[in-house]
């Protein structure tokens, strides 16, 4: 008589089989609670599947997260919102459900420098790489290098077709270099191909009435502009500098109290 296996070493291959490691490592504790809590069989199947789901996607949003190449790794949970008052906690908060990104909508923080622009921007889209969607992270002189290296290789247009196959392009820190006429222009037709195509998330410590000074044409300007915040929440954050809050910077020492 043929030899009946052992259901735990079955289980190993089968798991081996599927390339679920997860799910061989936690099914027998599943089993035991479906014997202890009564289970159906459904339920059981409901709970292995669910176990290695979550470890695929958790697996594929760390892969997301790298490659989308964040300069430091932020969450909305760790956002002082104590300090920075002049955002409404409801509002970054329907942003994370990253509805916007499903709408091929915008998102543009303004601001001065250290009111957390960078923070919420990297935040929104690491919590996109968890959801599933790809992100390409990088500040604005950043993209024009890239843009200008496709442009001078004779395959802009190429790259451009490229990212409007990524879901949200996050570009950082518009403002504080400023752009010659061709590097303004690369930057508008970074904008524009994702027009109503794609999500975009922008941060810029310069108000929309100056980004003329930062691309050199007003008219270049108007028209990004006009393109960008069409389908877009608009956040200006206010304030001292979260990095320097704990910096009297201001206080003249004393002769009682040198330094």
């Amino acid at each position: 008589m043929t030899a009946v296996p052992e259901p735990s070493s079955e289980l190993a291959w089968l798991c081996r089989a599927l390339k679920a490691p997860s799910l061989a490592a936690g099914i027998d504790r599943l089993a035991s609670r479906a014997r202890e809590q009564g289970w159906t069989h459904e339920q059981f199947l409901a709970a292995c599947l669910e176990r290695e789901v979550l470890a695929r996607q958790s697996h594929g949003g760390e892969a997301r997260i790298k490659a989308a190449r964040f300069p430091a790794r932020k969450t909305l949970e760790d956002f002082d919102f104590d300090h920075q008052r002049s955002v409404r906690r409801d509002v970054i908060a329907h942003l994370g459900q990253l509805d916007f990104i499903e709408a091929r909508d915008n998102v543009v923080f303004l601001g001065p420098p250290g009111t957390g622009k960078t923070h919420l921007s990297i935040a929104l889209g690491i919590r996109a790489c968890l959801a599933g969607h790809r992100v390409a992270f990088a500040t604005a002189a950043q993209w024009v290098d890239r843009l200008g290296a496709a442009h001078q290789a004779g395959r802009l247009q190429d790259e451009l077709r490229r990212l409007g196959r990524t879901p949200l392009v996050v570009i950082d820190e518009v403002g504080y270099i400023p752009f010659d006429a061709d590097a303004a222009n690369l930057f508008f037709q970074l904008i524009s191909s994702r027009y109503e195509r794609a999500s975009v998330i922008m941060s810029s410590n310069k108000p929309f009435s100056r980004w003329g000074e930062v691309f050199g044409d007003p008219v270049v300007a108007a028209a990004m502009i006009d393109r960008l915040v069409h389908h877009a929440e608009v956040i200006s954050l206010k304030g001292d500098s979260y990095r320097l809050k704990d910096r009297d910077l201001g206080r003249i020492p004393s002769d009682d109290n040198p330094t």
